[in-house]
């Protein structure tokens, strides 16, 4: 696979990043490290020597696969999470369908958690409405609607190739081509959400965004960020509804969210209560515009 240039960043990635970079064999390699001090990049220097190794501060996911795409060389990018890896013939099964359908920019694989199962990635893009089905607990109460269910893929089973709005990006094959015209990942989204602004752009810009379950990886999940980073969440879909939605909308989905959390960190005890009252406190800290700055 020398047309595919295989992007992995990394923050202590170990005792999953071993599997994945084993598992790109073929394509030309390139491991964005954040800052690891648990030996990933020993590993990386020791058991794959071809790779090519860019170090720099932690910058967010966006800023991280940018990096690599800037050293790049191939006709198409695969992003992979360090804690997933491609099952046998995935990236051909990628690249073939791409090939075949030149207005695709963006190919995703079906993901399997490590047990075998399902691990659903076919997803809406985010609105005020879609939002609060999660939120709100409508999603839970109607789960055979596809009015409170699109956020999620509007119940896809996940077996049929589909063009939809965005994929979770613990691996997406992207083509070139759609990058240099559509542009990079937005490096504001820290953490969450960028794969999502990023196909939004591809498919305003004519583009199509795939589902091929013929191609499978393995996505343990947050295995490098523990599950943390909840305010990075809350805040990549404030950021997403602001650019994408207006900033009226990104104001009523601050206030909506906090009465939503606040709900929650009733309901829920012990760390997930926390969490959610944790995030309404951050949402009633500032106006939107306060908690999109950088650092805040």
């Amino acid at each position: 696979m020398n047309d595919v240039s295989a992007i992995v960043v990394c923050l202590n990635g170990l005792p999953w990043l071993e599997r994945c970079l084993a598992s790109l064999e073929g394509c030309e390699l390139i491991v964005v490290d954040h800052g690891s001090t648990d030996g990933s990049l020993e590993l990386v220097r020791a058991r794959f020597p071809g790779a090519r190794v860019i170090e720099q501060e932690n910058v967010g996911m966006g800023g991280g696969n940018n990096a690599g795409i800037r050293v790049a060389s191939g006709r198409y990018y695969l992003f992979l999470n360090s804690d997933a890896w491609v099952e046998p013939g995935g990236v051909r099964e990628l690249v073939e369908f791409a090939d075949a359908h030149p207005r695709a920019a963006v190919v995703g694989p079906r993901l399997r958690n490590p047990d075998g199962s399902l691990q659903p990635s076919v997803r809406g893009f985010p609105t005020v409405w879609r939002i609060c089905t999660e939120y709100y607990f409508l999603r839970k109460l109607a789960p055979r609607s596809r009015a409170f269910n699109a956020l999620y893929g509007a119940g896809f089973d996940h077996e049929s190739v589909r063009e939809v709005d965005w994929l979770s990006g613990a691996c997406l094959l992207v083509r070139s081509e759609a990058v240099a015209e559509v542009g990079p990942f937005d490096e504001a989204y820290f953490m969450f959400g960028e794969e999502t602004d990023w196909c939004y752009r591809f498919r305003r810009a004519g583009w199509s965004v795939v589902f091929l379950p013929g191609a499978e990886v393995v996505h343990v999940g947050g295995a490098t960020h523990g599950g943390r980073l909840f305010q990075e969440n809350l805040r990549s879909l404030l950021r997403f509804v602001a650019t994408h939605r207006g900033p009226g909308e990104a104001r009523r989905l601050r206030r909506l969210l906090i009465v939503a959390l606040r709900l929650r960190g009733l309901i829920f005890r012990g760390e997930r209560g926390r969490r959610y009252r944790a995030g309404a406190r951050w949402l009633a800290s500032g106006d939107v515009q306060a908690l999109l700055r950088p650092g805040r």
